[in-house]
């Protein structure tokens, strides 16, 4: 980038696409490393954390960047894709650098930090953190101050060099609020336990039930372990209860009461019915909450239903037709409606006539490698689980069979080198 060239503000810079020098992605922006000096000389930013298509997060130095325009990255083409890890003395400037509180200099009043630009020296390919945009008043909990909002030199705040209790998490999410579940999975598993923590307690339930339900287990139970339980019974209330159930199944049988005794006595009892059932089971990947229509509900019924946009895509593929009661465990199963047959058929047309019958469900205590043979052999993304009874007690989604079959740590796995990339070294060369 020429000298004169514009500073840019990282909040700008979360999720934008890095290019190697022939137009093709490399992978995604997702934080900055800056390395704090001595005295108020503005930080030194070293590089830029880079997520990959595998997910793997890489360190690419800011000498390996030849230009940041027009929403995107451009890289010398030379990666190194060792695993980043951050230094002892280096900072990462989304997950550590927004929403602290700092002092303005001279005034020694308290601030808020909002966002901070970096901009390349003249002639040089270094680059710096040289402005912070922060927001006066008081912040809490509760309220968020409407304060004046400025922007000044590095050296006309302080505190960024210090630890700071209870740092606020509202301007990294606003980063990230585009972000799928499991890639704001991905950003908490990278952040410190403290600042994920923060981070955790500041989204909604409903949202970080979503992202537990991404998050490797270690990380699951650090988070729910940290939250107050009653916002732990709300957030596992949440959650689907097959996640739930496994969840629930790593803690302390203690704990595992005292949660379920929080929680709705209704999302109680199925949680506690999955759990009754072994973890690679069809009983024990089930959901218990599919659609379930009875015999005299139309085509339009269903597709209302499968409108729903908190279903999953695997849920909303295929209706349930069962007698009453219309909740697991139903009445006596009748057969599955895919979702194609739906659309092809008026909306006035009864489900019961065009029930799949033919398929045989699964029973709960069917093993993975059934289960899974059961999805590659009928091309299902889920399948009905059905008791001795006749009765409809949930169903597999394909999503689920995947987590199980994969190795435990499939979220940790290494990204291989291919032949005849180059690597560099990470630092600041």
């Amino acid at each position: 980038m020429a000298a004169g060239a514009p500073r840019i503000f990282v909040s700008h810079l979360s999720g934008i696409a890095v290019f190697d020098p022939n137009g093709d992605m490399v992978g995604r922006v997702r934080d900055l490393v800056a390395m704090l000096r001595v005295g108020r000389r503005p930080p030194r930013l070293l590089g830029l954390v880079v997520e990959l298509s595998t997910r793997r997060r890489i360190f690419l130095p800011m000498t390996r960047v030849t230009g940041i325009e027009s929403g995107q990255v451009i890289t010398t083409g030379v990666l190194n894709v060792r695993r980043f890890e951050q230094r002892p003395t280096e900072r990462l400037v989304l997950g550590e650098m927004l929403d602290r509180r700092v002092r303005l200099v001279g005034s020694d009043e308290e601030v808020t930090v909002l966002d901070v630009s970096v901009q390349q020296l003249p002639a040089r390919r270094d680059w710096e953190i040289d402005r912070v945009f922060v927001r006066k008043g008081k912040e809490s909990a509760f309220r968020r101050s409407k304060g004046e909002t400025l922007t000044v030199d590095w050296s006309a705040v302080d505190g960024f060099s210090l630890e700071e209790e209870g740092q606020g998490a509202e301007n990294l999410l606003a980063t990230f609020e585009q972000l799928r579940p499991a890639d704001l999975a991905n950003v908490l598993h990278h952040l410190s336990p403290k600042r994920r923590a923060e981070v955790a307690s500041a989204l909604t339930n409903e949202r970080l039930a979503d992202v537990l339900e991404e998050l490797p287990e270690d990380d699951q139970i650090e988070i729910l372990g940290k939250l107050k339980e009653e916002r732990a019974a709300d957030v596992l209330e949440e959650m689907d209860p097959d996640d739930a159930a496994d969840l629930l199944g790593e803690l302390p049988e203690d704990d595992k009461e005292r949660l379920l005794a929080l929680m709705q006595p209704g999302d109680a009892a199925d949680v506690r019915r999955l759990m009754a059932y072994e973890d690679k089971t069809a009983g024990g990947l089930m959901t218990t909450e599919p659609i379930v229509l009875r015999p005299d509900a139309t085509v339009a019924d269903a597709l209302a239903r499968v409108r729903n946009a908190d279903l999953s895509p695997a849920l909303a593929a295929q209706v349930y037709v069962c007698r009453p009661p219309d909740e697991t465990p139903t009445g006596k199963y009748l057969g599955t409606v895919h979702f194609q047959r739906l659309l092809r058929d008026p909306p006035y047309t009864l489900v019961s006539s065009m029930v799949d019958d033919d398929l045989q469900p699964l029973a709960p205590d069917a093993a993975l490698p059934e289960v899974a043979g059961f999805f590659a052999t009928y091309d299902m993304v889920a399948a009905p689980v059905v008791d001795e009874s006749g009765s409809l007690l949930g169903a597999v989604t394909v999503d689920d069979v995947l987590d199980h079959m994969l190795p435990e740590d499939w979220r940790e796995q290494e990204f291989h080198l291919a032949n005849g990339e180059a690597e560099v070294a990470h630092g600041t060369g």
